[in-house]
């Protein structure tokens, strides 16, 4: 899960991170939070190890907040859109029934398709560059 994002959008040049965690109620486990990538190689390594294991992976970009009330803005339009999607699946869900009924049918199809071949994941040299371009960014930061 990640955003859709147009090109132009400034989102994509910040640092990225990727919560992996359980993908239904069986497995019970604290999420894992690893990063920050730049936006394509954590996009890759989300979808190789959502294609190795049945995982849950939400790729976001982190947010440079600088102040306490550039947070209590972010958690206050969290809620708002967290809000905005209950309604919206309250809606859809009379319409085109529970969203359970489509996640079981979602996994279903996926457990059918033979091979699945992920893409390569980026190389670690390849992101620890990354990791440089990202410090790089950062003001303040002795390299």
């Amino acid at each position: 899960m990640t955003l859709d994002l147009p090109d132009d959008s400034p989102m994509l040049d910040l640092p990225w991170i990727i919560t992996f965690g359980p993908l239904g109620d069986a497995d019970e486990w604290e999420p894992v939070v690893c990063g920050p990538y730049e936006r394509a190689p954590a996009l890759a390594l989300a979808e190789v190890m959502v294609a190795e294991e049945a995982l849950m992976a939400v790729v976001e970009p982190l947010l440079p907040a600088v102040s306490a009330e550039q947070i209590r803005d972010e958690i206050t339009a969290a809620r708002a859109a967290a809000e905005e999607e209950v309604a919206a699946q309250a809606d859809s869900a009379e319409l085109y029934g529970s969203f359970e009924d489509t996640f079981d049918e979602e996994l279903a199809a996926a457990e059918r398709e033979p091979d699945a071949q992920p893409s390569m994941p980026p190389s670690e040299a390849a992101i620890r560059a990354g990791f440089a371009r990202i410090a790089a960014k950062l003001p303040g930061i002795e390299r």
